[in-house]
C-alpha cells in the first residue's frame, strides 16, 4: 500500500521530533516535509536538529530540508507541534488551503467546531469535520485536536464510568517536566522541588475534560453535566504524568465493576484495530503502589493508561490514580491514532486504508 505524505510543524521541538520517532516505520504514513523555525529553515533536518531523544533522528529524515513556516505545504496531512501563538493562525490557514491538520497545540482546542478527539472515548465526535467544513466552506481541509496532556488519563479513566454518572471530580496532578516542552523547567527550579503550578492546565482539565466526554448532538457537543476541580503541580519526573482523582458516581457500583469496567473497555470500532492504538487502553495495578512514571509509562508502547489505587473515598465516593505517558499519547502518539481514525473514517480525502492492512 502507497503511503500518505504527512508534513510536520514545530518538527524540530520536543513534540515534533516525538512525532517523527513515532512516524518511523508507520504503517500508513511517511514524512514527507519538515517544518521549522527561521533559525532551522533551508537546513538539514539532522544538523538543524538538537534531538533531545534517544538515539538519532531517523534516516528516513534527517536529510529532509528543514522549510519555513510560511512555505507551501503539499502533503495532505499535517501533523502540528507548533507553540500556541503561531498554531493559533497557521494551523487555521493550511486547513483552509485543504489541508488535514490534526494539532497537538492547545490554541484551537476549545473552539466549537473542531473536534477534541480521543477516539476510545468519543471516536463520532469526527463528525464535527463535516459541520465545520460546511460552516467554513471548506471542501477537504480540517482541523482536528488532542487534548491537553493532563486531561487525557483523566478523561481515558473516566470513559467506562460514564455508564455510572459521574457528577463530581476532583483531580490532583503530578506533571513531568517534559510536558513543558524543551529545555523545559529550569534545573534549580525543579530539582529536589515541586513546583505547585502549572500555567494553564488547572483551567484546561476542568473544561476539556468535559467536552471530550461529551455526547454529539446534532451539530455540537453538549459537554458533560460534571462538577470539576482541579491542581496542578510539577514533579522532577522526565515523562509520565499522573493524576490522583476522586470521584462521585451516581448510581455507586461496587470497587471490582469499576475495575471490571476498566479492564473490559476497549472503544468502539474500528479504534481496537488502528495501528497505534494498544491492545488494551486501559491497564488496572493491583499492587499497592503502582501505577509508577517509571515503570509503568510505556505501557502499551506508551499509548496505554495505567490505573491504580481504587479505593473508597470518604468525601466523594470513589479515588484512584491514573499515569500516561505525556508525550506519546498525551501528545505525538495522541494526534497519530487520530489521523488513523480520520483516514478509516474517509476524512483523508482518497486515501482509505483497509483495517485489515492494519499491523500491529
Amino acid at each position: 500500500m502507497q503511503k500518505l505524505d504527512v508534513a510536520i510543524l514545530g518538527a524540530t521541538g520536543a513534540v515534533g521530533q516525538r512525532f517523527i520517532q513515532l512516524l518511523e516505520g508507520h504503517p500508513w504514513f511517511r514524512v514527507a516535509e519538515v517544518i521549522g523555525s527561521s533559525r532551522s529553515a533551508e537546513r538539514p533536518y539532522g544538523e538543524a536538529v538538537n534531538w533531545v531523544l534517544d538515539g538519532n533522528p531517523p534516516d528516513s529524515v534527517a536529510n529532509l530540508t528543514v522549510k519555513s513556516l510560511e512555505a507551501e505545504l503539499t502533503s495532505p496531512l499535517v501533523f502540528s507541534g507548533l507553540p500556541k501563538e503561531p498554531a493559533e493562525i497557521r494551523e487555521v490557514e493550511l486547513a483552509a488551503a485543504g489541508h488535514v491538520v490534526c494539532t497537538n497545540a492547545s490554541a484551537n482546542r476549545m473552539i466549537e467546531d473542531v473536534p477534541l478527539l480521543l477516539p476510545e472515548t468519543n471516536a463520532d465526535h469526527t463528525r464535527l469535520i463535516d459541520i465545520q467544513r460546511d460552516k467554513r466552506g471548506w471542501t477537504s481541509g480540517a482541523l482536528i485536536a488532542n487534548s491537553n496532556c493532563t486531561a487525557m488519563p483523566v478523561v481515558m479513566a473516566l470513559s467506562p464510568l460514564r455508564q455510572y454518572g459521574v457528577t463530581k471530580l476532583n483531580v490532583v496532578s503530578l506533571q513531568a517536566i517534559s510536558g513543558a516542552g524543551y529545555p523545559g523547567v529550569a534545573s534549580l527550579d525543579i530539582l529536589d522541588n515541586i513546583v505547585p503550578y502549572v500555567s494553564g492546565d488547572e483551567h484546561k482539565l476542568e473544561t476539556e475534560t468535559l467536552k471530550m466526554l461529551g455526547q454529539f448532538e446534532g451539530e455540537s457537543i453538549q459537554w458533560l453535566d460534571t462538577i470539576v476541580s482541579a491542581a496542578c503541580t510539577r514533579v522532577p519526573v522526565v515523562d509520565g504524568h499522573i493524576v490522583n482523582v476522586s470521584i462521585s458516581l451516581e448510581a455507586e457500583p461496587e470497587l471490582d465493576e469499576i475495575i471490571a469496567a476498566w479492564q473490559e473497555f476497549r472503544g468502539p470500532e474500528p479504534v481496537p484495530q488502528l495501528p497505534s492504538a494498544p491492545e488494551q487502553p486501559l491497564v488496572y495495578l493491583s499492587q499497592v503502589d503502582r501505577p509508577q512514571t517509571r515503570r509503568d509509562r510505556n505501557t502499551g508502547k506508551g499509548m496505554a493508561t495505567s490505573i491504580g489505587r481504587l479505593r473508597r473515598c470518604p468525601l466523594l465516593g470513589y479515588k484512584f490514580v491514573a499515569l500516561s505517558h505525556n508525550t506519546i499519547r498525551g501528545a505525538a502518539g495522541g494526534s497519530i491514532l487520530n489521523a488513523e481514525l480520520l483516514a478509516v473514517q474517509g476524512y483523508l480525502g482518497t486515501f482509505q486504508p483497509a483495517i485489515n492492512a492494519v499491523t500491529a
